[in-house]
């Protein structure tokens, strides 16, 4: 029997995250002198490249829509980790990470993700298609959940501040988590095939991956994502050290790592509109937002429940009209089930409003 040759799994696949994953166990007690800073950020670009490939085989494998939610939950919950471990060593100055960790990851996906994608795509093939019902449904979700996590705390009088109550925060978290659990049953089971991607089997090239070819790359991915976040938390002294040399303010740090932490599935998600396979970008780009909120907002508030650790999470003024502004035009966007290159312009220009005035509040 002859092995199709994409499918066995290349050295490089492997000799990469491996890598960096004990470059990261070196490092980690270590100061980033200037020689190791660009060998920590070759290795960050080059397993996120790795990472991708592998979530395209897990992919391939087990089919659309479980391929693009393994890798979204698989970021999230290493994404969560980070948060945690930053909360747990950051004390008082950690009580509004969650809110800038979570606001960022929203308006880089929604915006700059779905942005980059359709900008490329759109370049290429024109006009894109997509399956309005799956997207629709994605915003559908989204929307309650960003204004009950991050918008309504700061509106609450009974606590002073942007903050819930204990009971507030818990209901909160149980209606994020409850809102994602109905999503993710919805995308796999009830209308999975409104998150399929509009291509028929015929566009499908090569054979699935075998059973221990699925088992092999899973593990690796989890090491590549692993290798992402690890990585990116190392950079973080030199980005903060960057931020404040500029004079910027600190939620410029979050900005950048949440990009950091994102580069995997904005990669996968471009290269599927190169390949004229909007949806899955879409279940890339959108699928990463709801899990973040859906499983970032509970386990924050856990924590903070334990630790005494009161939580910031009502946005200001300024980014509430920037997520009201992302959700109308997301909407629009998606609703039609098609989008050229002058949506993708106007979604960037949004995300180049956010970050410019993240700098320049």
């Amino acid at each position: 029997m002859v092995l199709r040759r994409m499918w066995v799994v290349p050295a490089w696949s492997v000799a990469i995250p491996v890598a960096a994953g004990v470059l990261l166990a070196v490092a980690w007690t270590m100061t980033l002198g200037w020689w190791l800073l660009l060998l920590v950020t070759a290795a960050l670009l080059a397993v996120v490249l790795v990472g991708v490939y592998h979530a395209e085989t897990v992919a391939h494998r087990v089919g659309e829509p479980f391929g693009t939610l393994i890798l979204a939950m698989a970021v999230t919950v290493i994404e969560l980790g980070l948060i945690g471990s930053m909360m747990l060593s950051g004390g008082e100055d950690a009580r509004a990470l969650a809110r800038d960790t979570v606001f960022a990851t929203v308006m880089i996906v929604l915006n700059g993700v779905v942005g980059v994608c359709l900008l490329v795509g759109g370049r290429r093939h024109h006009v894109l298609s997509f399956r309005a019902e799956g997207a629709t449904s994605a915003l559908v979700v989204l929307a309650p959940m960003t204004v009950l996590a991050l918008v309504l705390p700061s509106f609450t009088i009974s606590a002073p501040g942007p903050v819930y109550t204990p009971s507030q925060l818990a209901f909160a978290g149980v209606a994020a988590l409850l809102l994602y659990g109905v999503f993710v049953f919805v995308q796999t089971v009830r209308h999975r095939d409104d998150f399929l991607p509009l291509v028929s089997a015929a566009d499908e090239h090569g054979e699935r991956p075998g059973v221990a070819t699925l088992w092999v790359s899973l593990g690796l991915l989890l090491l590549s994502l692993v290798a992402v976040i690890g990585l990116a938390k190392k950079l973080a002294p030199s980005i903060e050290a960057g931020v404040r040399a500029a004079s910027a303010p600190e939620a410029v740090t979050g900005i950048v790592i949440a990009m950091l932490v994102l580069l995997p599935e904005t990669w996968a998600a471009v290269r599927a509109a190169r390949r004229n396979r909007m949806q899955t970008s879409l279940n890339l780009a959108m699928g990463s937002a709801l899990a973040t909120i859906g499983l970032t907002i509970p386990a924050v508030a856990v924590l903070a429940t334990i630790l005494g650790m009161p939580l910031e999470l009502g946005l200001r003024a300024t980014e509430i009209v920037l997520l009201a502004l992302t959700l109308l035009v997301s909407t629009i966007t998606l609703i039609g089930g098609r989008a050229t290159v002058l949506h993708g312009a106007v979604h960037l220009i949004l995300f180049g409003a956010f970050v410019f005035l993240s700098v320049v509040p």
